[in-house]
Parts: C-alpha cells; structure tokens; sequence
C-alpha cells in the first residue's frame, strides 16, 4: 500500500537538528497482557492505516509525535500514558498519534521499525526517529522535559505553528453509554465502516442515507461534512493547496481547497475567516459555493461553539 508510506519533504532539514543518537537502541516487544491501555483523548489519536497519510498531511500544519505500539502490550502502557499526558500539557503545540504496530506492516517496513515501541516526530510531513526500544525512565524524562519542547520549536522555524485540534477529555469515562460517546449508533454501522477503512466518499453517501431518514441526525450530519472534507483534501498536498490559494486570492476553488487543509489542521477560525473575507471581498457571484461550504463546515464543531455564532451571523449579513 504505497499510498500509505511517508513522504519526505525535500523542502525541510531536519538532520542534526536535534541530537537523539543516545536514544537510538533497539529492544524486542513482544504481546503482553490485554486490557488496561491508556485512552486517546485531547490531543492523543489513534490511527489506523487508513488515515496515516492523512496525519502525515496534518503534520504540514502542527507537529506529531507518532507512536508506534502494540495497544495490547502491557509494558508499553506506562511509556503510552506518559508521552500522551506530556503532549495534552503542551495543549495543542503537538499531537500524539498511536498506531498499533500489528495492523499493517508496511507502515513500520517504511519506516524502517522492526519492533515496538518506536517513536517518531514528524513534521512537514517529514519523520524524525527519536527511538526504537523501551525507554528507560530517565531517557523518558529527557524526552518528555527536554525533547517534545525543542521539536515545538523545531517546527515554528520550519513555519509549522497550527494548533492541534481536541479530541474530547482523556480523563473522562471510557464507556461509551456512560459518555455519549464510542458506542456507534446501529443506523450508522455502515457509514461507520466506511469511514473506518478509509472510504470516506462512501461513508459521506451512508450517512446521507442515514439524514434522508432522520434529517435531525446530528452526529450523522456531524460525521457526514467530516467525510465529506476527507474525501476532498484528506490527501491534499498542503503546501501547493496554500501556494495556489496565494496565487489565485479571486479564484474560488482555490479558496475552498485552501479552507479545507485549514478545517483538517484544526484551524477552524482561519477556514471561516478565509471564506467569510473572500465574499466581503465583492465575490458576489461566488456566494452560493462558499456559503455551501461553511453550512458544511459549521456542522463540525460543537452546537455551542461560540465560533459558529460569529461565522453564522457574519455569512447572514454578507449574503443580504
């Protein structure tokens, strides 16, 4: 699956940038016991193979620690709770993407990993080998304290400053009844599937499906504009979508598409703000395709969103 393999950035030097050799040794994991992983949350993903490239591209606009792991492997479970509790503290400077090791070879053969764990940052879409191996806790420390600061600044100086979206609270409940979250509504199995495997086109359709029969659905419409926007840029070339939008400041499309990377990286005020300016601009004859992209947009976060409030009346008065 070559779709999948990191891409360098030929654009951005990273080499001796920062000294990680004394980190660089090699230590053989294998499955332990099942049960008791640290949850995703805040700004701790996982990842599956499907959507690797995409934090690959996300990587254009904030930096990412990616850990490579076995989720049912018990001694990496210290060593997953302190990186995620490290990159929550730093509240959106980074994010940390877990992808369990097991689920797809070639994306460790890419990366030249023969065991878990394995760290990487990336940036620009560009990986950086921290380590490979169990860390001992002072070589954690040095990469909690010392390390994840200095790939921060590392990546402002390459022009990588976009914040980290959040992913709900880690801390919170992990049942999924209990939460409102994680159990995944019978009606949206399918679109759920979809999504899962990387077919975001065909998810977008089923959750269609799911709001022709309950049109207040409004995870499905949540779940259909996210797919809709990966379906569109999830693979987009960040920097060549931000270069032709620079280019062509009247052109449409090139604003949409420039709005789209934005709303992926979590810069959800710039994609309003870009498409908002662009029809106070005097594109009136573009209003119809911009406003069609923000009701999809305005989908996405949470109803009380106070960015949504703003945007929503902004849109009202400039289409009047």
């Amino acid at each position: 699956m070559a779709q999948n393999k990191p891409q360098v950035n030929p654009g951005i030097s990273l080499a001796g940038a920062v000294d990680l050799t004394a980190l660089k040794h090699k230590v053989k994991a294998e499955p332990g016991q099942a049960g008791g992983a640290p949850s995703a949350g805040g700004y701790v993903i996982d990842v599956s193979a499907a959507t690797f490239q995409a934090v690959l591209q996300t990587s254009v606009t904030y930096p990412v620690l990616l850990l490579l792991w076995v989720p049912t492997d018990d001694r990496l479970f210290d060593m997953a709770k302190t990186l995620g509790d490290a990159v929550n503290k730093l509240e959106g400077k980074m994010q940390l993407a877990r992808f369990d090791i097991n689920e797809d070879p070639s994306i460790a053969q890419a990366l030249q990993v023969h065991g878990a764990p394995a760290l990487f940052a990336l940036i620009g879409g560009q990986p950086m080998p921290i380590l490979q191996g169990l860390p001992s806790a002072e070589e954690m420390q040095q990469i909690t304290g010392e390390l994840l600061p200095q790939i921060v600044q590392l990546a402002q100086q390459a022009g990588v400053t976009g914040a980290a979206p959040y992913s709900g609270d880690p801390s919170a409940d992990g049942d999924g009844e209990a939460s409102g979250q994680g159990a995944v509504p019978p009606e949206h199995a399918e679109a759920h599937a979809l999504a899962d495997a990387g077919d975001y086109a065909g998810a977008a359709k089923a959750y269609e499906n799911v709001l022709k029969v309950d049109p207040g659905d409004a995870l499905a419409a949540r779940e259909r504009s996210k797919a809709l926007l990966l379906a569109r840029s999830g693979q987009a070339d960040v920097r060549a979508v931000r270069q032709a939008a620079a280019d062509a400041p009247d052109d449409v499309a090139a604003q949409l598409a420039v709005a789209d990377v934005d709303m992926i990286g979590g810069q959800i005020d710039d994609a309003f703000a870009r498409l908002l300016d662009f029809l106070a601009a005097g594109h009136r004859a573009d209003l119809e395709p911009v406003r069609e992209r923000l009701l999809e947009y305005f989908a996405i976060p949470e109803p009380d969103d106070p960015r949504l409030k703003i945007a929503r009346r902004r849109l009202s008065t400039l289409m009047y």
